[in-house]
């Protein structure tokens, strides 16, 4: 092959380094239900089509590299993918993690139930794969596409890698993510307190009786109640989190 060919073939690959690396922990494209064939497809795919818009300057970088440069560029942009996809990903965890305390908080938290990636109660499982489907359903992870190419004109090949940069975006979005955390659990924190506060207190007034186990059902009815009035506006804080970091991020 001659120099041409080798520099579109790397710039190329260059490419699907960055998506796919990035693709593999964005919510939805890194579930282990997706065959690992599926997902490499995407990811081939999708490298395909934001190409043409970076070939051209890719080229010229991979042309004037020598093979240690072109060795460096491959693991910088694996990095750099990898770090987008991370950042995606914050979110989910958050959202997987209030789940997982409002199942805790309404006395569900030992009901399992069928996840997207790794066990976890029901209630949190509903909130995740509700929280994916409206992602696809508002073509957010089309949008994921152009975040990457617009990546480049922020993290531009040539530039490598900056760690620093990089610890201050991963703090960043892990303060923002904790931040919605709080604000979408929120309610059920202070549901928890008070039923657990008044349980409590109704222990030590009769401990004859058993209160816990009488008073479970209840506890469970009004967290459902509780769940069924602010389930829309958790979700809809959620993807509107995840909208304004796609757009802007």
């Amino acid at each position: 092959m001659n120099a041409d060919t080798t520099a579109t073939i790397l710039s190329l690959f260059l490419i699907f380094c960055r998506v796919g690396a990035c693709l593999m922990l964005l919510p939805g494209y890194s579930s282990s239900r997706i065959p690992v064939q599926v997902r490499l497809f995407v990811a081939v795919a999708a490298s395909m089509v934001i190409a043409p818009g970076i070939m051209p300057d890719l080229k010229a970088i991979m042309l004037g590299a020598g093979d240690d440069l072109r060795l460096q560029y491959v693991v910088t942009e694996l990095l750099n993918g990898m770090l987008i996809g991370l950042l995606g990903r914050f979110f989910m965890l958050a959202l997987q993690f209030s789940g997982t305390f409002v199942a805790n908080a309404i006395g569900m938290g030992q009901a399992f139930g069928v996840s997207i990636d790794d066990q976890e109660p029901a209630i949190a499982s509903l909130i995740t794969l509700t929280a994916t489907v409206m992602i696809f359903t508002l073509n957010l992870h089309a949008e994921v596409l152009r975040a990457l190419v617009a990546s480049y004109g922020a993290m531009p090949v040539a530039a490598g890698f900056g760690p620093r940069a990089s610890l201050v975006s991963l703090t960043d979005n892990l303060d923002e993510t904790f931040t919605l955390c709080l604000r979408i659990a929120s309610p059920f924190v202070i549901y928890a307190v008070i039923v657990n506060f008044a349980i409590g207190l109704m222990n030590k007034m009769t401990p004859q009786i058993p209160v816990y186990f009488i008073s479970m059902p209840f506890v469970i009815a009004g967290g459902m109640v509780l769940l069924g009035f602010a389930v829309g506006d958790f979700l809809r804080i959620f993807v509107g989190t995840f909208q304004t970091w796609v757009f802007n991020g």
